[in-house]
């Protein structure tokens, strides 16, 4: 029998960003209101359809570019302005996900030091950074006081994993930089981890557990007092990956 496409239903990939970000010391995400149905004026996370030339990475740079104006990181340049980690999370294929037409979605997990307000575009009518633990509330209340819904298609669960792949992975390698700009001191590393994770860190334990793991944390030679009170040493990202011995995470 030839192939006959139409013999076939309807079906479609998309790419979902759960884009983190640290603001005022806390760990945000970019959330869109959608325009349009399905979901229309429910808050979800940034992503839209593959197009048919090109692949997954391409679909999630394209819209990371076209909701932040953010690059994906070279991580052949160590010091690289407006540039994100990108790194493929996990792939979501429920088949009532989305009521439109089965739609399995690759989220793709973005970290980038502290953003400027977003700017909507393409179907969604807002767009800003949320607290993590108020999008993933369901239902409860925002900031304002207002009733929120709940994320639209399960965006709640892909946001639960991508924040949970955050904090796991800057126990053993050095992905917490990202959340950085290209030369950051101890304190503000420090801050980064006290986000992600939502705990105290002791700081002068924390600068030297940092500082004595080896490729870490480079020097820059230069100094900042961008923080208020002596200047501070400024260091950049080394060229290590993978942290031996790990950051480990604090029990809560």
């Amino acid at each position: 029998m030839p192939y006959d496409p139409s013999a076939f239903p309807p079906f479609a990939v998309t790419v979902d960003l759960v884009v983190l970000t640290v603001r005022r010391h806390a760990l945000c995400a970019l959330a869109v209101r959608r325009g349009e149905a399905p979901f229309q004026g429910c808050w979800a996370l940034p992503g839209g359809f593959v197009r048919d030339d090109e692949d997954l990475a391409q679909a999630a740079a394209r819209e990371l570019a076209e909701e932040t104006g953010l690059r994906v990181h070279d991580p052949a340049i160590p010091a690289q302005a407006n540039g994100a980690h990108l790194e493929q999370l996990a792939t979501y294929g429920d088949p009532k996900r989305d009521p439109r037409m089965r739609v399995v979605s690759v989220a793709h997990l973005a970290l980038a030091p502290d953003l400027p307000a977003p700017r909507a575009g393409g179907d969604a009518s807002n767009a800003r950074w949320a607290h993590v633990e108020e999008l993933l509330q369901q239902g409860g209340s925002g900031r304002d006081g207002e009733p929120e819904a709940p994320l639209a298609f399960d965006h709640a669960q892909i946001l639960s994993d991508g924040v949970e792949r955050a904090r796991s992975k800057i126990e053993y390698s050095s992905l917490a930089t990202a959340f950085c700009p290209p030369e950051f001191t101890v304190g503000e590393l420090r801050r980064v981890y006290e986000a992600v994770w939502g705990v105290a860190l002791d700081p002068r334990n924390f600068h030297r557990k940092v500082t004595g793991t080896p490729g870490f944390l480079v020097p820059t030679g230069g100094t900042t007092t961008r923080q208020g009170g002596r200047p501070a040493q400024l260091f950049r990202a080394g060229g290590a990956t993978l942290l031996n011995p790990p950051m480990l995470r604090p029990e809560v």
